[in-house]
């Protein structure tokens, strides 16, 4: 008997698939994630203030003592710390010697990536599990310099993923693989990580300063409050952690999430909670309503962040984000020496 083959989906297809049902693989091949042509002319500037000098255009906190021994010299009393006397010359030349120490030269990047359910789901031809990681790999081509290393962490119900951090270009491409071929995660997977606790742990375990990127529909669940004034449960640990890092929070919406359609009556359902509910989209009046309560609900999102200290920028499904993307680096060079005002008695 004959085999028929059947050509792949249309990307329209894929979309609608992802809203009937749960995706089983990616949506974006890793070809297609940042064109590196289209980000040759552009580059991310560090402008947070950060330990030690680094190498090329990285700007540093204070001149102080890095972490790598250097070359020794004679212990200058009233100005050396003796903590850093160098003991094996003092004792060859019986002249006390200190060891100087040679400043981090390098930028740390970590993308803190949220794959649970809710980011599943998209009608753009992608999904905004990999639009997230496209934007992870557009920020990574910008911000690579020699040297520099980046990481990532991939946030799921059950824990945190590490992806060491390394320099280069190949081994950028292999962390977004790593986050393409994740396996994706069923609706209602319950397990104690959030949002909020995946921030802390990513501010507690990195010490090192740098550049972090954080990838979320920043959707909680359970939160239904939409006034901006009240603080969401991750506002708190998003602001510890742009104390000591420039952050860069990239949220992904699809256009559904912000427009509902006139499609009759419809099961509005809840990836994450066993919560359903079927609305008549054929009412302007619910439309509205539903509009209305989206529009609160994004906009407390981007108050929460600038409240934070953060960068915002938001990405949609149905939308170019590599060209989104490169208008805010251009707006965000304007902005970021008022967004990032070093701490009093520190100069820029």
């Amino acid at each position: 008997m004959s085999q028929i083959a059947f050509a792949p989906p249309e990307p329209a297809q894929s979309a609608v698939a992802t809203v009937l049902k749960e995706p089983v693989s990616a949506t974006l091949p890793l070809s297609k994630l940042a064109p590196e042509a289209a980000l040759q002319r552009l580059e991310l500037t560090i402008v947070r203030r950060l330990e030690g000098f680094l190498q090329g255009d990285h700007l540093g906190l204070l001149p102080g003592p890095g972490s790598d021994t250097g070359d020794a010299r004679e212990y200058v009393p009233g100005q050396d710390d003796i903590r850093r006397m160098d003991w094996a010359v003092t004792a060859r030349t019986t002249i006390p010697h200190v060891r100087d120490t040679i400043a981090d030269r390098e930028l740390e990047v970590w993308a803190l990536l949220d794959v649970t359910p809710s980011m599943n789901w998209g009608t753009g031809g992608v999904t905004k599990r990999d639009l997230g990681i496209a934007a992870i790999a557009t920020i990574g081509f910008l911000s690579q310099k020699i040297g520099d290393r980046f990481g990532g962490l991939v946030m799921d119900p059950a824990g945190l993923t590490r992806i060491p951090a390394r320099a280069g270009r190949m081994a950028l491409y292999g962390l977004l693989r790593t986050m393409l071929t994740s396996p994706i995660v069923h609706d209602n997977t319950e397990g104690p990580m959030d949002l909020a606790t995946g921030m802390e742990q990513m501010a507690r375990t990195l010490r090192r300063r740098g550049l972090r990127v954080v990838v979320s529909d920043f959707l909680t669940t359970g939160d239904h409050e939409l006034d901006p004034n009240v603080e969401t449960v991750w506002e708190r640990p998003l602001r510890k952690m742009s104390v000591r890092n420039q952050v860069i929070c990239v949220e992904v919406v699809d256009r559904r999430e912000m427009e509902f359609p006139d499609l009759g009556e419809i099961l509005i359902r809840d990836p994450e909670t066993h919560f359903d509910r079927y609305v008549d989209t054929s009412d302007p009046a619910a439309r509205a309503r539903l509009n209305a309560a989206t529009r609160a609900q994004r906009e407390r999102i981007r108050v929460a962040i600038r409240r934070s200290g953060a960068a915002h920028i938001q990405l949609r499904t149905d939308r170019d984000w590599v060209q989104d993307i490169a208008r805010f680096v251009l707006a965000y060079r304007r902005l970021a020496g008022q967004l990032h005002t070093p701490p009093q008695g520190v100069s820029k």
